[in-house]
């Protein structure tokens, strides 16, 4: 199952709840972020707003499995608003940029799960590029996770060199989307999986 936050259904509606329960155990009890957790069991910040995408893959169980927020660059976002210092200049802006964020796969998920779902996650956000005209992606990420983002096979590449903030090492990169960035990433062994393939056809 794909959703997006344009599924106002209560099946949609569940799948919303379970990202946000899955992105503080990710973020908050795993990773031990400082962010806002909303009734003691949901990650919402500042920039979950009206404007915010979700790209969330369930099961029939409306059980989360893989997620991502999608934020418009036209407006505050967690790279410009945060981390402009990891850019050499200014960061990528414009209606066909937007920044992926909140990357989060399940911890309930086992190894050759998480590397599944971490490829379908990552093919669901070049397709839904494609299908709304979405010509660059944005993000930050630490510096183990941004080196595997930029090997990936896409055209991606850094925004600045990776600077220490907090304790952390923390890079930002940008990716582009094109036609052939499918083709670009299973060569690179990231196929798109069979249910993401149908759904875009």
């Amino acid at each position: 199952m794909l959703l997006t936050q344009d599924d106002r259904s209560e099946a949609g509606d569940a799948v919303m709840r379970a990202m946000f329960e899955a992105r503080k155990r990710v973020f908050v009890d795993l990773l031990g972020w400082d962010v806002p957790v909303l009734a003691g069991k949901y990650e919402v910040d500042q920039f979950d707003d009206s404007h915010a995408r979700y790209l969330i893959l369930a099961d029939p169980d409306h059980r989360h499995l893989a997620s991502a927020r999608l934020l418009p660059t036209t407006r505050p976002h967690i790279l410009d608003t945060l981390y402009a210092e990891l850019c050499d200049g200014a960061p990528p802006r414009g209606p066909e940029a937007y920044e992926i964020t909140r990357f989060c796969l399940d911890r309930t998920l086992e190894a050759a799960e998480r590397r599944h779902w971490r490829d379908a996650l990552i093919t669901g956000l070049v397709h839904y590029a494609l299908e709304h005209r979405i010509t660059t992606y944005t993000g930050v990420a630490e510096r183990g996770w941004l080196d595997q983002i930029l090997a990936f096979g896409w055209d991606a590449a850094p925004l600045g060199p990776p600077r220490n903030i907090g304790g952390m090492m923390l890079g930002a990169m940008r990716i582009e989307i094109r036609t052939n960035t499918p083709a670009l990433l299973a060569a690179n062994g990231i196929p798109a999986p069979a249910l993401l393939a149908a759904e875009a056809a």
